[in-house]
């Protein structure tokens, strides 16, 4: 059995792409080693070949010992018929196989993490301090405009077999689809003006929450896209029901409650984007994926050099206000001052 121990560790269960269980072992939120294997297998004009990743908080030799043990499991299930991929797809973390939040640590903080993500900047991932983060979008909700769609043609419809003309019913289906975006548009533009602003309903959907959870207490930051929320008075399971509710509750943008539920972790952005602080240039070498190759970090270390010298300028989110019960767990107290130090949230910088 494979050991994967270190500070920011969870017992999990790890899945192929077909959602088919793998191995037990403890998923680290970011592992400090990252290996791949590649196994072969040729038999009566049939040939295989698989990729996988291995990962270990110990040492290279670990994780490429997993790399091949999950490489030779998944060979062996794909020559016996189950769909599955043949090589796991190149990203930092993914939705897909179980396969762990993969970035350069930067430090460790107790349980904590930072990392550098591809795009730089610098991230904190937390195993068990509940961060929310609310991003503002003025776009109409697909169900809204599928909901107008639907009210539309049923109308058109009705109006054809009223008017005892097919050709008319036809017509009036064809007006619907035309017009169909353009009415939920304008409808949620006057909701979102009725409510206050897309700010201010964002900010009362936090608000109902504390006021229906007075035991809960929340810090709530300004972000340049939104919101951020930091859960103060315990710690809590990523995957559990509870957190579920409080993210739908939020309005949590759905990108991030994925890569929480799949990673098992919770996750802060703690450094500008770069663009956002005049650099377009990407983070060489590109894509970035870590680990990277020898070759390329000189050139990486300039950038990132540069990166954070322009950093020190701007704050990644402004502290507003807190809401709540006034208890405070250790655990969160300790990842909010790490937070807050790094974020620039009390220094009145611009936001980036």
């Amino acid at each position: 059995m494979l050991a994967c121990l270190g500070a920011a560790c969870k017992g999990m269960m790890l899945f192929d792409s077909a959602k088919q269980p793998l191995i037990i072992l403890s998923l680290m939120i970011v592992p400090e080693f990252w290996a791949e294997a590649r196994v072969q297998k040729r038999e009566n004009n049939r040939q295989l070949t698989v990729r996988r990743y291995g990962w270990s908080d110990l040492s290279q030799d670990e994780a490429q010992t997993m790399a091949e043990t999950r490489a030779q499991d998944a060979l062996r299930r794909l020559w016996a018929g189950e769909h599955l991929e043949k090589r796991e797809p190149r990203v930092p973390y993914n939705g897909a196989h179980g396969v762990p939040i993969r970035e350069e640590i930067l430090s460790r903080h107790g349980d904590a993490v930072i990392t550098r993500n591809l795009y730089g900047a610098q991230c904190l991932n937390t195993p068990d301090v509940l961060f929310a983060d609310v991003d503002l979008s003025s776009d109409t909700p697909a169900t809204l405009t599928c909901s107008i769609y639907v009210v539309l043609l049923v109308v058109a419809v009705a109006f054809g077999v009223y008017q005892g003309a097919i050709g008319m019913a036809v017509l009036a289906m064809l007006v619907a689809l035309v017009i169909g975006y353009a009415v939920a548009t304008w409808l949620h533009q006057i909701r979102l003006k009725m409510g206050g602003g897309i700010r201010n309903i964002a900010l009362k959907r936090i608000r109902a929450f504390a006021q229906v959870h007075p035991q809960w207490h929340l810090r709530i930051y300004e972000t340049p896209a939104g919101f951020r929320v930091l859960v103060m008075h315990r710690t809590f399971d990523p995957a559990s029901e509870e957190v579920a509710h409080f993210f739908d509750a939020l309005g949590t943008d759905p990108v991030y409650v994925q890569m929480c539920r799949n990673q098992n972790c919770f996750r802060a952005r703690l450094t500008p984007k770069p663009w956002r602080i005049g650099i377009q240039a990407h983070q060489p070498p590109r894509p970035g994926y870590w680990p990277v190759k020898p070759e390329h970090l000189p050139a990486r270390r300039r950038w990132t050099a540069l990166y954070e010298e322009k950093a020190r300028g701007y704050a990644a989110c402004r502290y507003l206000e807190s809401l709540g019960s006034p208890g405070v767990h250790p655990q969160a107290e300790s990842v909010c001052s790490l937070h807050d130090e790094r974020c620039r949230s009390h220094s009145g910088m611009p936001l980036a």
